[in-house]
């Protein structure tokens, strides 16, 4: 085999499909022995190399090197068997080459054209490569058509036979966070960072940014001129409110803006539970909360800390009714109840996840009578579960009744659910039914009828 001529191979092969030249040579030296192999036979101690520099091919049957001559009609006899073995070298050397690329490129930005739209799944291509959009992955309520441009971000990147399959999202938080690097030069030269981000797709999204310059209002740059920055990524996101605040690293700070647009009155810190109170005015409550719970759920999502949002008399109300029910346990006095309430512990369910060494420091009891208090706090916690249970499943039968439901439905044979899966059941209805305070419906049709994108500033 010419040697100059298996340079100028490896060479076309590493710059046109930008595999290294060492994978290439392997491909051929595995391409040569298995040629030989079937020439010689699978039980042949068989060698194959390749000099790097030369090219030159060397080969031993049964540690005797084989003549150059044999070498040539070995080619020319098994060449459609060797040709089959460096295909599939080079095809698995681009999948790993392609793989290694877009797994790189996890989380990034790209911007695609649909192809084909199938009910489950949308295929979008981008840079020859054929990705897929899953229905669980779109923005809830948007559709395509083939031939629309698409934004979206890598997701996941898998490994398929000689393929590589690649899985993007538009319901992933970085998109938001892609697409003000994207639209927003100040964040894509680094000037403002996006410190946090929380996102339900297709409804509501909140951004907390900061900026290095004290001279650039960081809120004000990312909303742009008459909101011109801020809309175009609404648009790309399907119409998804957008809520920007400002960063802080203090808490205190912090969780007022991401609570906006509500006004706070006061911020307890619960740190050894993880949690914040937020105390508000009664006027300010639906407000603080939000359509169905999202403000708080969000605002919490940003924060990274849970938020219990009430108002002062609703605080007192609890602090009380906790000091009482913990009072009832033998070893817990009422001083070490206010001391545990004042803490944030509100419920038996609560306390029976605190660290018996925690409640040691606190109370100063010996271990034992901490493990008694624990284990009693987790007695009533499931005790009082069951309770809320049965209740929420004795308020849907009544509702039921009320609304006259079981006169119009035939009788059945189906036996009924034990009671722990009815209340379950009933838990769930409750919740899809329980509906929106007019408060909260009315501050979301103000916000929304606005038209311009909610900016909010700490």
């Amino acid at each position: 085999m010419n040697g100059p001529e298996v340079l100028r191979i490896v060479d076309a092969i590493h710059r046109d499909k930008k595999i290294g030249e060492e994978i290439v040579f392997e491909g051929i030296e595995q391409a040569i022995l298995s040629a030989a192999r079937k020439h010689y036979g699978e039980d042949s101690a068989l060698l194959v190399a390749i000099d790097r520099k030369s090219g030159h091919v060397t080969a031993t049957h049964d540690g005797e090197p084989i003549p150059e001559d044999e070498l040539n009609d070995l080619g020319r006899i098994a060449a459609q068997t060797a040709k089959q073995v460096m295909i599939q070298k080079i095809r698995e050397a681009e999948r790993d080459t392609l793989f290694d690329e877009y797994t790189e490129r996890r989380t990034h930005l790209i911007t695609g054209t649909v192809t084909r739209v199938d009910q489950s799944v949308t295929t979008v291509t981008f840079d020859k490569v054929e990705a897929l959009l899953p229905r669980s992955e779109q923005i809830p309520g948007e559709s395509h058509k083939v031939g629309d441009r698409v934004r979206a971000i890598i997701l996941e990147v898998r490994k398929q036979g000689t393929r590589i399959k690649v899985v993007l999202s538009r319901k992933h938080p970085d998109l938001v966070r892609r697409l003000f690097e994207v639209e927003i030069p100040e964040v894509t030269e680094r000037i403002i960072e996006v410190r946090s981000l929380s996102r339900e797709a297709g409804y509501r999204s909140k951004v907390a940014v900061s900026c290095f310059d004290n001279s650039i209002d960081p809120v004000g740059a990312c909303v742009g001129v008459r909101g011109s920055r801020i809309k175009t990524i609404i648009e790309e996101l399907d119409g998804e409110r957008i809520d920007i605040v400002r960063w802080n690293d203090s808490l205190p700070v912090l969780i007022p803006n991401a609570l906006q647009p509500a006004e706070v009155e006061d911020v307890i810190m619960c740190p050894m539970l993880g949690k914040v109170i937020v105390l508000v005015r009664e006027d300010q409550l639906s407000l603080a909360i939000g359509k169905m719970g999202q403000n708080v759920r969000l605002a919490s999502k940003l924060v990274g800390w849970d938020i219990d949002v009430m108002t002062r008399e609703e605080l007192d109300q609890q602090l009380d009714s906790s000091v009482r029910a913990f009072s009832t346990i033998p070893e817990l006095s009422e001083d070490l109840a206010e001391s545990l309430v004042s803490q944030g512990f509100f419920s038996f369910e609560d306390l029976s996840v605190i660290e018996p060494d925690h409640l040691q420091e606190l109370s100063g009891l010996p271990p034992e009578e901490c493990d008694k208090i624990v284990a009693q706090a987790e007695v009533e916690a499931e005790r009082e579960e069951q309770e809320a249970k049965v209740r929420k499943a004795a308020d849907k039968a009544e509702r039921e009744a009320a609304n006259g439901r079981p006169s119009d439905k035939k009788p059945t044979t189906k036996k009924p659910a034990a009671p722990v899966e009815e209340a379950v059941i009933s838990e769930t209805a409750e919740a899809e039914a329980t509906a929106e305070p007019p408060a909260v419906a009315a501050a979301e049709a103000d916000s929304e009828s606005a038209g311009e994108p909610e900016t909010t500033e700490g």
